[in-house]
């Protein structure tokens, strides 16, 4: 199938976007990578009027760090988050995420904004932002504002922008003194669409957990950050303790069920990330991860 009749115009700025979004509404869409939009179109999932093509704003691309924040443009792309000095120093877990996304040529082309504001509930970098604690910078007709990676994504495909707005940055603490980070997802093939994915980030001081993000994908609409995790902060995680936190997992999650796999198989699978990611977090290969998950 091909996309139905629609105009277009390739934006010159980011206020010269904005306008095109004002006039134009929810009957407009943004083109960044196209990596998600174009395929949709082609489908006739979407059939939107008018095409905002931001591509070419310089301005939205790049990668810096200053004051303890790594900002990342909302045109960068994947491959080029794979091959920062920046990314791989000040968030590695990111690094390490985008190079389980899709295949070469999606990331050559996809930008880590567009992933976001598809929000895609089996992407891997939604889960990423809530797990490093992202900030989302979004420019809009009334100016700036941040929002938290928590209260950005709303639902399957949903997020809080609004048609007139534009995402245009994420800003990332720098990672701190004894971080380590954990990724892991489940997929029939490599480069296909997540079963279950977790994308994990934590502070270990003493052998035990200071701080623990762990945050869950393809397991509900919108990535999920886990609270059963937090039991595990501050105590000596034991068999014993990793187990009560497994069982507060299972009852936390509610996964949806399809085509790829059972609700049942998505708690099962999102548990045995999170042990092993607990493991490999605290370098402990004496947590039986197989008899707890």
């Amino acid at each position: 199938m091909k996309a139905s009749a629609f105009s277009y115009a390739r934006a010159t700025s980011v206020s010269n976007a904005l306008e095109l979004l004002v006039a134009y509404g929810d009957r407009a869409k943004v083109l960044s990578g196209g990596q998600s939009l174009m395929p949709a179109m082609n489908l006739r999932l979407i059939s939107p009027e008018f095409i905002v093509d931001i591509g070419e704003l310089t301005e939205l691309r790049g990668i810096g760090v200053a004051k303890g924040i790594l900002k990342i443009g909302a045109l960068t792309r994947h491959v080029d988050l794979q091959i920062s000095a920046e990314v791989a120093t000040h968030a590695p877990l990111l690094r390490k995420a985008v190079a389980e996304i899709a295949h070469p040529a999606i990331r050559n082309r996809g930008t880590i904004g567009g992933s976001l504001a598809h929000a895609d509930p089996a992407s891997e970098l939604p889960a990423c932002m809530l797990a490093l604690n992202a900030s989302i910078i979004i420019s809009g007709p009334k100016g700036e504002r941040r929002v938290a990676a928590g209260d950005f994504f709303k639902g399957i495909y949903e997020t809080v922008l609004s048609p007139q707005e534009l995402l245009v940055a994420i800003e990332l603490p720098i990672v701190r003194k004894n971080s380590a980070y954990f990724f892991q997802e489940f997929a029939r093939r490599r480069g296909d669409y997540a079963i279950t994915g977790l994308a994990a980030q934590a502070v270990v001081d003493g052998g035990k957990f200071t701080d623990l993000r762990m945050a869950f994908f393809a397991i509900a609409d919108q990535p999920v950050l886990a609270k059963a995790a937090k039991a595990l902060v501050g105590v000596s995680v034991t068999p014993v303790a990793l187990s009560a936190a497994l069982a507060a997992l299972s009852h936390e999650l509610g996964p949806h069920e399809d085509q790829q796999a059972s609700s049942s198989m998505r708690r099962h699978l999102a548990r045995l990330l999170m042990a092993r990611g607990v493991a490999s977090l605290l370098g402990r290969p004496d947590l039986d991860i197989g008899g707890h998950a």
